[in-house]
């Protein structure tokens, strides 16, 4: 049987790490954002207080046992549920991880704290940092993304531009792209000029394939997006649907493990057969069990029929 953990999920494919494992070290939706396209759905009640919000003494036990037992990972990425820089310990996490494996480790974030001295010292030690921008200005930023009261676009910017000046890793800079709110030229002017004030290594463009916290979010077609990747320039590209990243078959998965991968965002079937690599029908059998303990639930979006935890 396989071991299931507490903040750990994966490795799972991602769209732009391969084979990523998860590290959860936030409660749910506990978060600077509460951003219209959230796969975790709303959450108006926004933070910017900084706590050890999960052990990171419970965290470092599950990864130092997972790491011992052989784990087949690319990267191991710190993300979740919630945006991972409010974790006070962020910094004694990345520490640890550096001392236990060579498996480069990247932050999964939404960029919005790192005008604090204090989160930039914590995630130097990462080798790459995945932060959002997904506005031009403030009125779009307010939005999209729905900040904290004391959080700005400008503060945004500004805390990246000095992150950039002295981290020696990666940054990998995501831009959300809503039909009707951000796609218009002059957003997508302005959206570039921030980005070169930012300096990244690479920008990644992205817009909903999955249910969102909010109804009305419009998504952008492929062909949208590879123009809009034109005019931001050579460091732009679409980064492509997860689902079709090819992984090596894995035994032994468990419903448990299924309803992990549903606890942080909902998923088709099609989604969880190429996360964990098991076949469709297996993901299937998993689900209606699920389903009888009254642990998941299903629902159609468009198209789409989709499975959440309950």
């Amino acid at each position: 049987m396989s071991q299931d953990y507490k903040y750990l999920y994966g490795p799972v494919p991602s769209r732009r790490l391969g084979r990523s494992l998860g590290v959860d070290i936030v409660p749910h939706k506990i978060c600077t954002l509460n951003c219209i396209y959230c796969q975790l759905g709303s959450n108006p009640q926004t933070t910017i207080e900084r706590s050890e919000y999960i052990s990171i003494a419970d965290v470092i036990a599950e990864l130092s046992e997972k790491v011992k037992k052989g784990c087949d990972a690319d990267y191991i990425t710190i993300a979740g549920s919630g945006e991972p820089t409010l974790n006070s310990e962020l910094g004694t996490l990345l520490k640890a991880v550096k001392k236990m494996t060579e498996i480069p480790v990247t932050i999964l974030t939404n960029g919005t704290l790192f005008y604090r001295e204090d989160v930039r010292a914590d995630c130097a030690d990462a080798d790459v940092v995945m932060p959002s921008l997904d506005a031009g200005d403030e009125q779009t930023f307010r939005t999209i993304n729905r900040p904290h009261n004391d959080i700005s676009i400008e503060k945004l910017v500004s805390g990246l531009c000095e992150f950039r000046k002295t981290f020696s890793g990666q940054i990998w800079l995501e831009v959300f792209l809503v039909g009707k709110l951000n796609t218009n030229a002059k957003q997508i002017a302005r959206i570039k000029g921030l980005i070169e004030r930012i300096a990244p290594d690479k920008v990644h463009l992205n817009t909903a394939v999955r249910p969102t916290a909010e109804l009305n979010v419009a998504k952008v077609t492929r062909s949208s997006l590879r123009a809009i990747a034109v005019q931001l320039g050579d460091s732009a590209e679409v980064i492509a649907d997860f689902s079709s990243i090819e992984q090596p078959e894995q035994l032994e998965i468990t419903a448990e493990q299924v309803f992990s991968m549903l606890k942080r965002r909902p998923c088709s079937v099609s989604d969880i057969s190429a996360g964990l690599a098991i076949p469709p029908n297996l993901v299937i059998k998993h689900l209606t069990h699920l389903q009888q303990r009254g642990l998941v639930e299903s629902y159609h979006t468009e198209q789409t029929l989709f499975f959440r935890a309950l």
